[in-house]
C-alpha cells in the first residue's frame, strides 16, 4: 500500500512516515519505486492481543487531569477502531525507573498495544528502547500526540533540564505540603 494510506491507517501523519522513511525509522518494511512512490509492505495482521490504556501524572494534585487523560487516550482508541481491554492509571514521576503498573504492562505479552497520550507519559528518557524492544516482541506503542520537538539536542536539553527540576522540587513537596497542612490548622485555632 502507499505510505499515504500505511501513515492513515496508523493514525501519524504523513509527513511523519516520510521522515521515518527517510531517517531509516520504518517499523515495516518499504521500497521506493523509479517513480519516487514509496510502498509499505505491511506484515501480515498482528496477532489478537489486549489494547492497553496508559495514563500517568506525575502527583496525586493532578489525579482529575488523570481521568482526562484517559478518556482522550479512549477517544483515540475508538477513532483508531481499537477495542480496549486493560486502563491502567498510575501516578508517578516519569523519572521513576520502578513503576510497578508500568512494568506488570510492559511484561504482559497478552498486550500487543499500548495508547499513550504523549511519550514522556509512558518514561521521560529511553522511550525508543521501550519501542524498539516492544516492535522486536510484535507489540507496539500508538503515541496520540506525536508532535515533538524535531530537534535532538533541544529535546536532550529539556529532558535534562526536567529530571534535574524534578528532583530538586520532588524533595521539596512534601515539605511544602507539611507546611501550608499546619498553617491551615493554625489559621482555624482560635
Amino acid at each position: 500500500m502507499k505510505l499515504s494510506q500505511w501513515a492513515k491507517k496508523r493514525g501519524i501523519t504523513y509527513k511523519t512516515a516520510w521522515r521515518w522513511v527517510k531517517e531509516g525509522k520504518m517499523p515495516v518494511p518499504f521500497e521506493i519505486t523509479p517513480s519516487g512512490t514509496i510502498l509499505v509492505h505491511e506484515p501480515e495482521a498482528p496477532k489478537a492481543g489486549i489494547v492497553a490504556l496508559y495514563a500517568r501524572v506525575s502527583s496525586s494534585d493532578q489525579k482529575a487531569d488523570l481521568e482526562r487523560q484517559v478518556v482522550r487516550l479512549l477517544e483515540f482508541a475508538n477513532a483508531q477502531g481499537l477495542s480496549v481491554g486493560k486502563t491502567v492509571k498510575e501516578v508517578g514521576s516519569g523519572l521513576n525507573g520502578r513503576r510497578k503498573e508500568l512494568i506488570k504492562l510492559l511484561s504482559d505479552p497478552n498486550v500487543t498495544t499500548i495508547v499513550v497520550e504523549h511519550r514522556d507519559r509512558l518514561t521521560r528518557f529511553g522511550f525508543e528502547y521501550i519501542e524498539a524492544s516492544l516492535r522486536a516482541q510484535g507489540r507496539r506503542i500508538l503515541v496520540v500526540e506525536e508532535r515533538e520537538v524535531d530537534d535532538d539536542l533541544v529535546r536532550d536539553v529539556t529532558e535534562v533540564l526536567t529530571s534535574l527540576a524534578a528532583r530538586l522540587y520532588g524533595k521539596r513537596s512534601p515539605r511544602r505540603r507539611a507546611k501550608k497542612a499546619l498553617e491551615a490548622l493554625q489559621r482555624e485555632d482560635p
